[in-house]
């Protein structure tokens, strides 16, 4: 699916996606692309949903930390890919 942005810098989502994804997003802007996420009013509560009784055992807050850990280790591996790339 391809979408371009108005003279505003909008972006129309179809309303399937909407529908499926909700109305909020973060914007994260990478290196290389830029990702479009949906967020849900508890991000938390929206991981634990997702993967059902496999967290069960684990404080929401490890979650968030692993999370984060996890999203800077891929940036910084992006970043470490485009920098290799340019310099060869």
């Amino acid at each position: 699916m391809g979408t371009t942005a108005d003279d505003r810098g909008r972006i129309y989502l179809p309303k399937d996606v909407r529908d499926r994804y909700g109305d909020r997003y973060r914007i994260v802007e990478l290196p290389t692309h830029v990702v479009l996420l949906p967020v849900d009013d508890d991000p938390i509560e929206g991981i634990q949903d997702a993967v059902g009784d496999a967290l069960a055992d684990i404080d929401p807050e490890d979650i968030e930390d692993e999370s984060i850990a996890t999203a800077k280790a891929e940036i910084d591996a992006e970043i470490d890919d485009r920098d290799r790339q340019a310099s060869e």
